[in-house]
C-alpha cells in the first residue's frame, strides 16, 4: 500500500506542463478531464477534398478546428476525404502507436514474448506525464505494458518496452524513424518513444493513417487491447484516453494523444457492417470537438462510400475474335481482380468497356495480354486493368484456315 502511495505522489507532482502526449497523469478512479490548457485555436486551413468523388457525392466535412484530417478505408487504403494531410505536426502520444507497432513486431519474430517479464529501469520509472505506474523490482510482462501503452497512454511503458526491445531509448528510436522510411511515412520523425514535445518530432494525419492500417491488417490484436475501456494494474484502474470508445460501440481503436503543441489528436478505427475506416484528426481544442469530429468523418464515409469488386480474375469480360485461330474465338477476362472504395452513387452506375488489340497472327497462351478493361462511373475512369486470354487458342492449321475462306466464299 505503501509504494502504491507513493507512486501516485510521485505522479501528481509530476510537471504537468511537459506531460508527454497527454496532460497529467490520473490516479486511481479520476476522470479523464486533462487540466492542461487547450491547443490555440487553428484557423479553418484549407478546403478538405475528397479524391473518389463524382457530381452528386456531398463535399466531406470541413471540420474548421482541426488543423488536419484523414478518412482512409483501412481495406483498400483509399482516402475518401483529407484536409492538409501530408502537414507536419506534433504527434503526442500518437507517437506510441509505433512504439507498440515495433513491439508486436519483435513478438512476431520470438524477440520478445507477450508473458514475458521485462525488468523497469529507473529511467522508465521515472518518466514523466501519463503512466501506467510501474516501478523497479515490479513484476509486469509484455502484454501488461502494452495494455498500460495503449489504453493508460503510459510514457514509463513506452521507455520499458523501448529497453526491452532494442536495449535503450536512443536505439528503440533508430528503430522507429527505419520502420516509417520502410513504411513510407515521409513526413514522420520520432526523436522519442513517448511523445514528449520536441520540436523536431512529427508526423502527419496521412503517416498516422497509414501507420494505423497497417497496424489493424499485421497486428490486429492491437485493436483487443484499444478496444478497452478501463484497465486495471497493481490495483490502479485507469480510463481509457480514447473519448470515441465511450460514444460509438463500433469503434475499437486505436490511439489518442495530446500536447499544447499537438492539441486533442484522435486517431479512430471503426468497424461497421464488416467494412473498417479509419480516421484521424489532428489539432482540435477540446477531447468533445475531436470526438465529435470523428463521428462526421466516419458517418461521412459509410454514408457515401463503399467497397466494391470491380474486376474478378477469371471471370468472363469480353470475347477476342480471332477466324485464324484453332476455336475462332477466345474469352477474356481481367488480369487480376480490383476491389476498390468508391461512392455508393458509382457503384450503382458502373461500366465496364473493353478495349481488345488486333488478334495477335500465332494465337494466344493463357494469361496473354490482349487489351484493356476500363471500369467507370459518371464518366469517372475508376480503374484500369490488363485485359487476358483466358485460355491458350493456337494458330488454325493451314488447312484448316483455307477451308474456312472456301465456306465464306459460298
Amino acid at each position: 500500500m505503501k509504494r502504491r502511495l507513493l507512486c501516485l505522489t510521485f505522479a501528481l507532482l509530476s510537471t504537468t506542463s511537459l506531460a508527454a502526449g497527454h496532460a497529467a497523469p490520473r490516479p486511481k478512479g479520476a476522470a479523464h478531464h486533462p487540466a492542461a490548457a487547450a491547443a490555440p485555436q487553428q484557423d479553418a486551413g484549407p478546403p478538405p477534398v475528397a479524391p473518389l468523388a463524382i457530381p452528386g457525392v456531398p463535399m466531406p466535412p470541413t471540420l474548421p478546428q482541426q488543423g488536419a484530417y484523414v478518412l482512409m478505408d483501412a481495406e483498400t487504403g483509399a482516402v475518401i476525404a483529407a484536409k492538409a494531410p501530408d502537414q507536419p505536426w506534433p504527434p503526442a502520444s500518437l507517437t506510441k502507436l509505433m512504439t507498440a507497432y515495433l513491439t508486436y513486431q519483435a513478438v512476431a519474430r520470438g524477440a520478445l514474448k507477450m508473458d514475458q517479464t521485462v525488468p523497469v529501469s529507473t529511467t522508465a520509472w521515472h518518466t514523466g506525464g501519463s503512466r501506467m505506474f510501474i516501478s523497479p523490482g515490479m513484476a509486469v510482462t509484455v502484454d501488461q505494458l502494452l495494455h498500460g501503452l495503449i489504453i493508460d497512454s503510459g510514457n514509463d511503458a513506452a521507455v520499458a518496452l523501448a529497453q526491452a526491445v532494442a536495449g535503450s531509448r536512443g536505439g528503440f528510436v533508430g528503430l522507429m524513424n527505419h520502420e516509417a522510411k520502410a513504411l513510407g511515412l515521409k513526413a514522420t520523425h520520432y526523436t522519442n518513444v513517448d511523445g514528449l514535445p520536441d520540436p523536431d518530432l512529427r508526423t502527419s494525419a496521412m503517416d498516422v493513417a497509414t501507420l494505423s492500417r497497417d497496424i489493424v491488417r499485421t497486428y490486429p490484436q492491437f485493436l483487443k487491447i484499444s478496444v478497452r475501456k478501463h484497465f486495471t494494474f497493481d490495483k490502479i484502474r485507469q480510463r481509457s484516453w480514447n473519448p470515441v470508445l465511450f460514444h460509438d460501440p463500433t469503434v475499437d481503436g486505436l490511439k489518442t494523444g495530446r500536447t499544447n503543441e499537438a492539441g486533442h489528436c484522435i486517431d479512430a478505427t471503426a468497424l461497421r457492417n464488416g467494412r473498417r475506416l479509419i480516421a484521424v484528426v489532428l489539432g482540435g481544442p477540446s477531447w468533445s470537438v475531436s470526438t465529435h469530429d470523428i463521428e462526421s468523418l466516419l458517418d461521412y464515409g459509410y454514408q457515401f462510400y463503399t467497397n466494391a469488386t470491380i474486376a474478378t480474375v477469371d471471370k468472363p469480360a469480353a470475347t477476342l475474335k480471332a477466324p485464324l485461330y484453332r476455336t475462332t474465338s477466345v474469352a477474356v477476362g481481367p488480369a487480376r481482380s480490383v476491389s476498390m472504395t468508391l461512392p455508393v452513387l458509382a457503384a450503382k452506375t458502373l461500366k465496364t468497356s473493353v478495349a481488345l488489340d488486333p488478334p495477335p497472327a500465332g494465337g494466344v497462351h493463357r494469361g496473354q495480354r490482349v487489351g484493356t478493361i476500363t471500369v467507370s462511373a459518371g464518366g469517372k475512369t475508376l480503374a484500369t486493368v490488363p485485359a487476358i486470354a483466358l485460355a491458350d487458342d493456337p494458330r488454325a492449321s493451314f488447312m484448316t484456315r483455307m477451308m474456312r475462306r472456301l465456306k465464306a466464299a459460298l
